[in-house]
């Protein structure tokens, strides 16, 4: 087998890196999700009343 037969293709590369992007946004979105959590049930024990940020949705992100 030659050594070109072994490299994977710069199509295969670039579908490994978005594969791997992917996973890292699922993680990374979990995290949120669980911090977000977090932060309401600190709220709620700490007896404040949610609102949404001024503008939008208490679920919706702010650029």
């Amino acid at each position: 087998m030659k050594d070109s037969d072994k490299r994977p293709t710069e199509t295969e590369t670039i579908l490994m890196a978005l594969d791997q992007i992917g996973q890292t946004i699922d993680v990374m979105t979990s995290v949120v999700g669980r911090l977000r959590s977090y932060v309401q049930e600190r709220e709620a024990a700490a007896g404040v009343e949610k609102s949404p940020p001024a503008g939008g949705r208490a679920d919706q992100t702010l650029h």
